[in-house]
């Protein structure tokens, strides 16, 4: 029982990644050891805002257990393809490897906050970490701390180098993720040097994805699962649901590994897809989050056994397929009530504990892809669009009444939750989306939905 994972050959390094994390390791990294041609595709992953993921996974040479926890039991498998586990304050490593004539792309988990993107859908420039970034840029006197920052630091390393084109493919849940991407990107780029943003427009392609796996957070209760089952320790293993997804769009002009040969799908058009997956999928999560939690739940499986919350997801869900019905018509085989019937199974996967905490953070930026779409889809047909509004007035609910919350705009949604009434439901929609603050019948119809989900009720 006190063997460790061992040391194992370590493929070249052709992927960067910045947000290692268990997601990143239970989907990207999992795709890509499951590839025909794995052997070729190593990725070095740096961290995000702390280094100790990177300097756990270096203690056993980027190796970790991949758990798929089924209502049948558990599977374990060593997952190989992290050939370099890096902390994301190294940014000179990050420039150096992402200049290297091996790397053929960028991956991004980074989460839908750090692209920084206001409620207009552009990049605040303003916002207080990415002012930072562009001075230390221009001045060059120091590394850059957001991964916007890193990222356009690295690829100015690369365009210095002449190393040629690559890819940025971007796996946070965002619509149209690719060019959310290419804009956070660009646009921080063109505030800080012209001439790097016109090449990056030529040699840098943005390749949109939408990515499933439920990956909750590894528990000590999982390290020693792992130990007693497989009879070494594993500092880091990842738990996840057998099933996976992965939908991508777009070009890899320096190639990119046979993820196909582990079930990931390319396509011409991902929106509807995409569309599929955040409305459905993450939308149904986020109105579990803060309806779940006010009703007493603390994990999915809890919250979606309540008949009211049920009964609000599926009114949810009906309302969002109504707006998907159009990319099926256009032929994307979207099979929509197959979808629906095995996100009731994954969601009730009771071995699976996603907490429900986890999942609310960041709900300013969330809502605006996952609730505010359907809304204004649903007003657009003359429909109220209940379930979305119902949504964000949970969200509004849950901010008021949480001892703390996460939030890029913590703020400003506590500002907000300072005034009353009407007032107050303005301004919380106003950091959502201002079209909607501004709809005077959209504010009294959010007001008169607070309250709904309270606990014991």
């Amino acid at each position: 029982m006190n063997r460790t994972l061992h040391a194992a050959p370590k493929p070249p390094v052709r992927i960067v990644h910045l947000g290692l994390g268990a997601f990143h390791r239970s989907h990207q990294a999992w795709f890509t050891s499951q590839a025909g041609d794995a052997a070729e595709w190593g990725i070095a992953a740096f961290t995000g805002r702390r280094p100790d993921a990177a300097l756990a996974l270096a203690e056993q040479d980027g190796l970790f257990t991949l758990v798929e926890r089924a209502d049948s039991g558990d599977s374990f498998a060593v997952v190989g393809s992290i050939a370099e586990a890096v902390d994301g304050a190294d940014v000179p490593r990050l420039a150096e490897l992402v200049a290297a004539p091996a790397t053929a792309m960028v991956t991004l988990t980074v989460t839908e906050a750090a692209y920084r993107l206001g409620a207009d859908g552009q990049l605040d420039v303003n916002a207080s970490d990415v002012a930072a970034d562009l001075e230390l840029l221009k001045s060059g006197t120091g590394n850059p701390s957001t991964p916007l920052g890193r990222l356009v630091f690295a690829l100015a390393a690369r365009r210095a180098a002449g190393t040629g084109p690559m890819a940025v493919v971007c796996c946070d849940n965002l619509a149209n993720n690719g060019t959310v991407a290419h804009n956070a990107v660009t646009g921080l780029a063109a505030a800080w040097d012209a001439d790097l943003a016109a090449w990056i427009e030529a040699n840098v392609s943005f390749v949109s994805t939408s990515v499933d796996r439920i990956t909750p957070r590894t528990t000590e209760a999982d390290i020693a699962a792992v130990e007693a089952a497989c009879g070494y320790h594993d500092n880091s293993p990842v738990v996840a649901e057998p099933f996976t997804n992965w939908v991508l769009s777009g070009d890899f002009p320096a190639g990119r590994p046979r993820w196909e040969d582990a079930g990931a799908v390319f396509v011409d058009h991902i929106e509807p897809f995409e569309n599929r997956k955040l409305w459905l999928l993450n939308g149904a999560h986020s109105l579990l989050a803060y309806a779940g939690q006010l009703r007493g739940h603390t994990t999915v499986a809890e919250a979606l056994a309540d008949a009211e919350c049920r009964k609000a997801v599926e009114s949810f869900w009906d309302e969002a397929e109504s707006n998907l019905s159009g990319a099926a018509a256009a032929g994307a085989d979207l099979q929509i009530p197959a979808y629906r019937d095995a996100l009731l199974a994954r969601f009730s996967n009771a071995r699976i504990a996603h907490h429900l905490a986890q999942i609310a953070m960041d709900g300013s930026t969330k809502l605006r892809m996952r609730a505010v779409p359907v809304l204004l889809a649903e007003r657009a047909q003359g429909r109220s669009g209940a379930a979305a509004a119902l949504m964000i007035a949970a969200w509004m609910d849950f901010t008021a009444a949480a001892e703390a919350f996460h939030d890029p705009l913590a703020a400003e949604v506590s500002a907000a939750n300072t005034l009353e009434g009407a007032e107050r439901v303005g301004a919380l929609l106003a950091l959502i989306d201002p079209a909607l603050a501004a709809d005077e019948a959209v504010v009294e119809f959010v007001a008169g939905l607070l309250g709904t989900f309270t606990a014991g009720s």
